[in-house]
C-alpha cells in the first residue's frame, strides 16, 4: 500500500477551519513544539475531552 491509502485508513477525515490572533497561534505552536508534541494532537485531544466531559450524564 502507498502512503495515501495509508493516511484515508486512519479516519482523520474531516477538517475544522478556524480563526484566532497570531501571536496566540504562534506561542501554541511553539509550547507544542517545546513538550514535543504537535498542535493538531493536543486540539484532538482537547475536543475528545469535551466532548466526553458534556455527554455524561
Amino acid at each position: 500500500m502507498n502512503k495515501r491509502s495509508d493516511k484515508k485508513k486512519n479516519n482523520k477525515d474531516s477538517q475544522l477551519v478556524l480563526r484566532l490572533d497570531k501571536a496566540q497561534r504562534d506561542e501554541f505552536v511553539q509550547l507544542c513544539k517545546d513538550m514535543d508534541t504537535s498542535a493538531a494532537r493536543e486540539i484532538r485531544g482537547f475536543i475528545r475531552r469535551f466532548i466526553q466531559e458534556n455527554t455524561e450524564q
